[in-house]
């Protein structure tokens, strides 16, 4: 088998409503998306001879969708009182609604459906911090 990896990272806050601690406050991070994906064989054309595919490509590819995501509040849909939600559109705050709590893990997953749109991704990990990293791995790694 073999594998590539790239990575891209983006700037963004969140808090998680409901929970009991520092992270119920808003924060953020400088999230690290590293993106692995998988190949039985390697392609035999000309250009990309001896390859899974281009590096160039798939750089671009997550930068494309991890950049939708800079510099924006991550927040789970309904989280956010009417009133507040309307006060930060109405302050041009750029607000991201996502259809789940916006942890890392639930990131990794999303991260990960989304790519498998286009490749055989073997494994997702988003880092929210250095040293803290959450990972998901579907069935598309069989």
């Amino acid at each position: 088998m073999y594998f590539l990896k790239t990575e891209h990272s983006f700037d963004s806050a969140h808090f998680l409503q409901g929970y009991d601690g520092k992270c119920r406050n808003i924060h953020g991070h400088r999230w690290r998306v590293v993106v692995t994906i998988q190949s039985e064989s390697l392609k035999d054309s000309k250009q990309e001879r001896g390859m899974i595919l281009d590096f160039g490509d798939f750089k671009h590819d997550l930068k494309t969708m991890i950049d939708f995501y800079d510099h924006a509040l991550l927040i789970e849909k309904g989280s956010l009182s009417n009133k507040l939600y309307e006060a930060l559109l109405e302050e041009n705050f750029r607000l991201i609604e996502l259809p789940f709590r916006p942890t890392a893990e639930n990131m990794a997953k999303f991260f990960y459906d989304e790519l498998c749109k286009q490749y055989r991704v073997d494994l997702v990990e988003v880092y929210e911090t250095p040293n803290n990293c959450a990972s998901y791995r579907g069935d598309n790694h069989e």
